[in-house]
C-alpha cells in the first residue's frame, strides 16, 4: 500500500508495530530528525499515556508521534497540547454528526459526550543553555476500538458515535492538516488565539472540579484558563489558584455506562 500524502512540512516514518511511537520519535529526535517527522504505527505494544499509564493500542486506531522543534521557551512548549487537542477536535468534527458533543478536557484529552476518545502526550528535551531542543507530540485517537468497561475515565471510539468507516491513513492526513493549521496560528498570533478556541470547546468550564496533585487534591470550580494554559481553580472561599499540572475529575459528570471503559 502506498504511503499517505502528508501536508507540506511533514515527513512520514511508518511501522506495522512499535513498542511506543513516542519512544521511537524521541530516539529519532535525539539523532537529529527534523521538525515535522511523523512516526506512525498501526499498533503499539507498550503504548503509554501521562504519568506512565498504559495506553491500550490495538490495530485500527490512530497512533502517531510528531517531532517538533518550535523556537520557544520550554515552559511555552506545553501549549502544544492545546494546539493538538484542537487539531483532534477538527478531525472528529469532520467525521461525526453535528449532534455529537466534542470537548477538550484539561490538560490534554479530547472527549465525545464526556467520554475519552483521544489522549495527548508531550515529551521534550532542552539544550545545555536551557532552550527547547525538541518536542515529541504523541496523539492516540480511538477510531474503531477502545478499552474494556470500568475505571475512573470512561472511554469511547469514533465508531460508537456514528463515525464513518475511515482508514487510519485518512485520519492521519486529516489530523496533520489540522495540526499544521493550528500550529501556524499559534506561531503567528500567539497562545491567545489557541486559548480562545480551546475554551470554546472546554469540558466542564464553570463546573465543580477536583484536581488531583502529587500529594493532595483541590476542590473548587473550573473558572478559566490563564494566559499560559494553566487551569484557574476558584476555591470554596472565592480565592483563585492556578494549576499547571494535575489530573482533573468532575464530580457532577453524568457517565453513560453503556460506553464506559478504562483508559
Amino acid at each position: 500500500m502506498s504511503a499517505p500524502s502528508l501536508p507540506e512540512g511533514f515527513r512520514l516514518l511508518r511501522f506495522e508495530a512499535v513498542g511506543s511511537t513516542n519512544e521511537e520519535a524521541k530516539n529519532r529526535a535525539k539523532a537529529g530528525a527534523p521538525d515535522g517527522t511523523v512516526v506512525w504505527a498501526r499498533e503499539q505494544r507498550t503504548g503509554r499515556g501521562r504519568r506512565g499509564s498504559r495506553w491500550h493500542s490495538p490495530p485500527g486506531n490512530l497512533y502517531s508521534s510528531t517531532v517538533l522543534r518550535p523556537d520557544c521557551d520550554p515552559h511555552a512548549a506545553a501549549q502544544v497540547s492545546f494546539v493538538a487537542a484542537l487539531a483532534v477536535a477538527d478531525l472528529l468534527a469532520a467525521l461525526l454528526p453535528e449532534t455529537v458533543e466534542i470537548r477538550c478536557k484539561w490538560p490534554n484529552d479530547v472527549l465525545l459526550s464526556g467520554r475519552k476518545v483521544s489522549g495527548i502526550l508531550l515529551e521534550s528535551s532542552t539544550t545545555a543553555a536551557g532552550r527547547l531542543d525538541w518536542l515529541v507530540l504523541g496523539v492516540g485517537v480511538n477510531l474503531v476500538q477502545h478499552p474494556g468497561l470500568g475505571g475512573p475515565h470512561p472511554s469511547t471510539s469514533l465508531r460508537e458515535f456514528g463515525g464513518p468507516e475511515v482508514s487510519v491513513e485518512t485520519a492521519l492526513v486529516t489530523y496533520l492538516a489540522a495540526l499544521a493549521d493550528w500550529r501556524a496560528r499559534w506561531r503567528n498570533a500567539g497562545f491567545s488565539v489557541i486559548r480562545r478556541a480551546w475554551l470554546a470547546r472546554a469540558f466542564g468550564l464553570g463546573r465543580p472540579i477536583t484536581v488531583k496533585l502529587d500529594r493532595t487534591a483541590l476542590e473548587g470550580r473550573f473558572a478559566d484558563l490563564d494566559a499560559t494554559g494553566a487551569l484557574v481553580l476558584e476555591l470554596p472561599d472565592g480565592a483563585r489558584r492556578t494549576v499547571t499540572a494535575g489530573e482533573v475529575f468532575f464530580p457532577d459528570a453524568v457517565q453513560d455506562t453503556a460506553h464506559a471503559a478504562r483508559d
